[in-house]
């Protein structure tokens, strides 16, 4: 939405300066929004220097800065906003939502400001239930916009960005347990409309949805499949699609000759994982439509689409998961599968498959865990 001499710019708070925080707060303030950063761990390094955007849709931007940065979200409340936006990772065993928005929640705050519109950008499923019971807790009538984010790019250095030429969202209004309902209504389009309108002004891609619920839920299916195959095996997805190639001719080595069953069982097994989600599906009340539902092709076309990249060796694409694995972070465990378990249960859906990945990773996430704890507390 650009702005003329008569318009009001948009104030927007966004939380999280990472890669996907910083192209929006990038995309944002390009679309002619007010943008106040919080930038928490890097909030030294971009305070000084400001931010390096490196991108190939956007161009070099070298020390760039939105209208505002600060340290923490406590430093951010003390004006209103329209909306607050929110890139972090989601990891409800460390910090929740509720706990991260602490202070905008805080009769100190609400006593002086309205409560803007919340917009979520993290990964997996139901991440904006307990902010939703948090609001309602305190009197307020919850305002949540769900995205789901398809984004190329990470941070070169505590303030450079590297940005790849695409980034697309899609959002909608979060609806507490209620996945089927089809319709915006004249209330929600107002309050989705003109945060679209300053995403797309800024350049991006961004499309409003009626159903937020089944279109994360459809960019679950990768997730469920190939995060817990990357973290559980520390290897790239190249290890499940590109394993070596038996010789024309003489001796086959064990490992192409092991490789051969991957296709064999690994694959129908991770599908099955997803066939269980497509079940899942049909109990919630998604149809198998192409376009409005969740389809049982999507298993398919999301192992096609997927192999397709990682059939190349040595592609150099580090899946985030593994990423984090790696380097010994907490993964997100529980919104991408544990909210599956749980949401499984609650419609009847036997999904042993994902409950063993669910299980396994849960030992890692563990490791992880205690080696933030100690982290901590050295």
């Amino acid at each position: 939405m650009s702005t003329t001499s008569t318009d009001k710019p948009k104030d927007i708070l966004l939380i999280g300066y990472g890669a996907v925080g910083a192209v929006y707060a990038f995309i944002l303030s390009r679309g002619g929004a007010r943008v106040t950063v919080a930038a928490r761990s890097n909030f030294r390094a971009v305070d000084e220097k400001g931010l390096d955007v490196r991108s190939e849709k956007y161009g070099e931007h070298l020390g760039w800065r939105p209208h505002r940065i600060v340290g923490s979200v406590a430093d951010a409340a003390d004006q209103a906003y329209d909306y607050v936006v929110w890139t972090t990772k989601a990891l409800p065993e460390l910090t929740t939502s509720p706990e991260l928005l602490a202070p905008l929640l805080d009769p100190a705050y609400t006593s002086k400001f309205a409560q803007p519109v919340y917009v979520n950008m993290q990964n997996g499923l139901d991440v904006e239930r307990d902010l939703y019971e948090a609001l309602v807790k305190v009197g307020h009538k919850p305002q949540i916009i769900g995205t789901a984010v398809y984004i190329g790019t990470k941070m070169g250095g505590e303030n450079t960005l590297i940005h790849s030429t695409f980034d697309r969202l899609s959002l909608g209004v979060y609806r507490y347990d209620d996945y089927t309902s089809a319709t915006n209504s004249p209330e929600e389009t107002a309050i989705l409309e003109p945060f679209a309108s300053l995403l797309t002004t800024g350049g991006s891609s961004a499309t409003i949805v009626p159903d937020i619920q089944r279109v994360k839920f459809n960019k679950n299916f990768w997730n469920v499949a190939f995060s817990s195959t990357v973290a559980l095996t520390r290897h790239p997805l190249t290890a499940l699609f590109c394993p070596p190639a038996p010789p024309s001719s003489g001796t086959v080595p064990a490992s192409a000759a092991q490789g051969l069953k991957l296709e064999e069982f690994a694959v129908p097994a991770l599908k099955g994982a997803l066939h269980e989600l497509v079940t899942l599906a049909r109990a919630i009340g998604w149809s198998d439509a192409e376009d409005t539902g969740v389809p049982v092709s999507h298993v398919h076309n999301t192992f096609e689409n997927t192999a397709k990249l990682h059939r190349v060796p040595d592609n150099g694409l580090m899946p985030s998961m593994l990423v984090d694995t790696l380097a010994g972070r907490p993964i997100e465990v529980e919104v991408i599968f544990g909210n599956v378990v749980r949401l499984a249960r609650r419609f009847g859906v036997e999904t042993p498959r994902i409950d063993l990945l669910y299980a396994l990773l849960l030992v890692l996430q563990n490791q992880m865990l205690q080696k933030y704890e100690a982290a901590k507390r050295s």
